[in-house]
């Protein structure tokens, strides 16, 4: 019974999970078992994760823009939404070209706050939609860095305007050629590849976007357990924060 329960946990997380995961699932389930054990169950039936280590990211910094000061400087545990903003693009194929996927992430509780997809790389398709989108689902009411890396998109004169219209945000950049100081939102881009992207074949680019949408809004926010985060998924999480912030 308990091998079936694994097999089932499996399927719904699309073959992603491996054991730690699959066991926090199982013990919120209150079937308490350990990992070693389901891991020796998973390889009984010859089921393991779909996820595998392939990455690339892509940045354009060749510029005349202006370049912010590091003010993140890779602080990427905070306690209160709204705080910290992390973000950056990506690049997805599908036969009709390449899908640029952009994210803002909010570093207190990982969940993809705004997101954008597009064909090109222009600031107005990419990083602006997805801030519009950011703001509106978080009302920006303190003091927040916004970071990125040293891309175009978000060095640009349009981007910038958009940022100042809020005097409560700061932008701040990683380091030149320096992918760790985003790595959060660089870990985004390899767990959206590694567990789904890369297992898919697109045919268009809207087919691409409704799959974004399903493993974004239905799966990775929503239900997703995350280990920086105690295995809770980032909406669980951030519950838990309103919680601890109300009985403060």
């Amino acid at each position: 019974m308990l091998e079936d329960r694994i097999i089932e946990i499996y399927a719904k997380s699309k073959q992603t999970y491996g054991s730690p995961r699959i066991t926090e699932e199982l013990n919120a389930a209150n079937i308490f078992v350990s990992r070693p054990r389901v891991a020796r169950l998973m390889k009984k039936a010859s089921i393991r994760s779909i996820a595998r280590k392939k990455f690339v990211a892509t940045t354009d910094s060749k510029h005349s823009f202006p370049i912010a000061e590091n003010l993140l400087n890779r602080n990427f545990n905070v306690d209160r939404p709204g705080i910290a903003w992390v973000s950056d693009l990506t690049y997805i194929r599908t036969l009709e070209g390449w899908l640029y996927l952009t994210v803002i992430i909010d570093l207190a509780d990982r969940k993809v706050i705004g997101w954008s997809t597009s064909s090109s790389l222009k600031a107005s398709e990419t990083i602006l939609p997805a801030w519009i989108i950011a703001v509106k689902n978080r009302p920006i009411v303190n003091p927040l860095i916004f970071h990125s890396d040293r891309g175009v998109q978000y060095a640009c004169n349009e981007f910038r305007n958009m940022l100042a219209e809020i005097p409560l945000v700061a932008q701040s950049m990683s380091r030149k050629g320096n992918c760790w100081d985003n790595a959060v939102a660089e870990s985004f881009f390899k767990t959206l590849k590694t567990e789904w992207v890369n297992h898919l074949n697109y045919a268009t680019r809207k087919q691409s976007k409704l799959s974004l949408f399903e493993y974004i809004e239905t799966w990775f926010n929503t239900r997703r357990r995350h280990s920086t985060l105690n295995y809770k998924s980032p909406n669980d999480f951030s519950k838990t924060l309103n919680r601890q912030k109300n009985a403060a």
